[in-house]
């Protein structure tokens, strides 16, 4: 695999800049407000249950027990398959001092699902698809961009909210043919940066952060606004992560390496089709 070795720009830290500005102004909003008070109903699973999810779900984003979508008026679908995750097995017991304790007394198997395997009431979104059709050239020279890097580029039907994926195994990345345009190229850029940064990574929402933050670098040098997708994305992992800022400022000479790596092979190519 070809390694990120470009330097980092002026261009680049601008708009890595820009990318923090956005945020601060999304934490700010009522928006945002609406959307941690649902994220509030939502358990923080340990590493160990995030590695169970991710394996039996790969694109799993929220995950909930069966009365818990209920109450938050969602039905889980029929022929789903459960998510199985471990909870503690506790017990209380009694303190000399007359306190009560509660103790671990061992784990058990049980069933979760995420909100792709659920229908019902629409939970408040701050991530947004994007629309816009007037870059298709830009995609089939991001597509080789893809190619220079040793990656194949496919069509896809998903047949839920994933709207692309990576597979190291093959060297595809396969992207959701329905949306837009613009939607694409900004999900194969983020799929890009999987590809160049993460063969490696066991922290997905790490992850998640890096490559999103990577695409809108990309994309703004291709003059592509993903700010109604990517603030909200970006947010919505920052609550697995904690810190999103913080977060993002530890990779930021990573993400804007990674970033001009590609928009300079995305030149070359423009380039040389003149």
């Amino acid at each position: 695999m070809t390694a990120v070795k470009s330097i980092k720009s002026k261009r680049t830290t601008v708009l890595f800049n820009q990318l923090n500005d956005g945020l601060i102004q999304l934490m700010n909003s009522k928006k945002w407000a609406e959307f941690l008070e649902f994220q509030s109903k939502f358990h923080c699973y340990s590493f160990n249950n995030v590695v169970l999810i991710f394996k039996q779900l790969p694109n799993a984003t929220k995950v909930a027990s069966f009365t818990t979508w209920k109450k938050l008026n969602r039905t889980v679908m029929e022929n789903e398959k459960a998510i199985w995750i471990l909870a503690p097995i506790v017990t209380k017991v009694k303190m000399e001092n007359d306190g009560d304790e509660i103790q671990v007394r061992g784990f058990k198997y049980v069933p979760v699902f995420d909100i792709s395997q659920t229908t019902g009431e629409e939970p408040p979104s701050v991530c947004n698809l994007l629309g816009g059709n007037s870059s298709a050239d830009m995609y089939e020279t991001l597509i080789k961009v893809a190619n220079d890097f040793g990656f194949k580029v496919t069509d896809h039907d998903f047949s839920d909210t994933t709207n692309g994926d990576c597979s190291f195994e093959t060297m595809t990345i396969r992207i959701k043919s329905v949306n837009s345009i613009n939607q694409r190229i900004k999900t194969l850029a983020h799929e890009l940066a999987h590809g160049l940064l993460h063969e490696f990574e066991v922290d997905r929402a790490k992850a998640e952060l890096e490559a999103e933050s990577v695409a809108y670098i990309v994309c703004a040098m291709m003059e592509i606004d993903t700010s109604d997708y990517t603030f909200g994305y970006l947010g919505n992992w920052g609550t697995v992560s904690g810190d999103v800022l913080s977060s993002i400022k530890e990779s930021g000479d990573k993400i804007q390496k990674c970033a001009e790596s590609i928009y300079k092979s995305l030149e070359s190519n423009c380039e040389s089709k003149n």
